[in-house]
C-alpha cells in the first residue's frame, strides 16, 4: 500500500477519496429522497454484487476492482447526473482530469493499475467492464426499489427503472431485475406521488 516517497500521496489520496462518502447520489436529491445514498454507499454494493457473481466466465477480481474504481473521479467532479444537462464529452473529460489528479498521488505501479482499470469501465471494451456497466445500472434500480418501499410510494421511482429498459443482458443480472420487478410488482403503484 505504499506510495512514492514518504506516503504523503497516499494519505492525500484516501482523503479525498473519503469524499465520496459525502458526495449524495445526484438522482436521488434530485427526486427528493431522505437521506440519499452516498457515492460510496452504491459503489461498496456493487463491488459486493461483483463478489458474488457466479459467472465463471468472467474475472471477478477484475469486476470487483472495476466496480471500486468506476466512480472514484465523483470525489473531485461530483456526481454529474443526466438531468444537469452536462454533455457526455464534458462529462468524460472532467472525470478524465479527476482521475489523472487522482492518480497522480500514488506511485507509478498503482497510478497506472487504477487509471487503467478506469479507462477500462469508460470504454466498455471487455465482457468485465460491460458487465459491471450493468451492475450500475442493477443497483441503481435495487435502491430505487428500496426508497420506494422505504416511503411506501411504489412507483415514485419509475422513471429510473425506465432508463435502465434494454439494457441488461448478462443472465445473471436478467434475474436479478426479474426478482426486484415480481417484487416490486406486489405493491399497486399509487396514482400520486406527494415528494415528487
Amino acid at each position: 500500500m505504499a506510495a512514492g516517497g514518504s506516503g504523503g500521496g497516499l494519505l492525500a489520496f484516501l482523503r479525498l477519496l473519503g469524499q465520496l462518502k459525502r458526495v449524495p447520489r445526484t438522482g436521488w436529491v434530485y427526486r427528493n429522497v431522505a437521506k440519499p445514498e452516498s457515492v460510496s454507499d452504491h459503489m461498496y454494493r456493487m463491488a459486493v454484487m461483483a463478489l458474488v457473481s457466479e459467472d465463471k466466465n468472467l474475472n471477478k477480481d477484475r469486476c470487483i476492482r472495476l466496480a471500486l474504481v468506476h466512480d472514484m473521479a465523483e470525489c473531485i467532479v461530483g456526481d454529474i447526473a443526466p438531468a444537469d444537462n452536462i454533455s457526455k464529452e464534458e462529462k468524460h473529460r472532467r472525470e478524465e482530469a479527476a482521475m489523472k489528479q487522482l492518480t497522480q498521488l500514488l506511485s507509478e505501479d498503482l497510478k497506472k493499475e487504477i487509471y487503467e482499470l478506469w479507462e477500462e469501465y469508460e470504454n466498455q471494451c471487455t465482457a468485465e467492464a460491460k458487465f459491471v456497466k450493468q451492475l450500475d445500472q442493477c443497483e441503481m434500480i435495487l435502491q430505487a426499489f428500496e426508497y420506494e418501499e422505504l416511503e411506501n410510494t411504489p412507483g415514485r421511482l419509475q422513471d429510473f427503472y425506465d432508463s435502465t429498459a434494454g439494457k441488461f443482458v448478462h443472465p445473471e443480472i436478467l434475474q436479478l431485475v426479474s426478482l426486484i420487478n415480481t417484487e416490486r410488482n406486489k405493491k399497486p403503484a399509487t396514482t400520486c406521488h406527494p415528494h415528487s
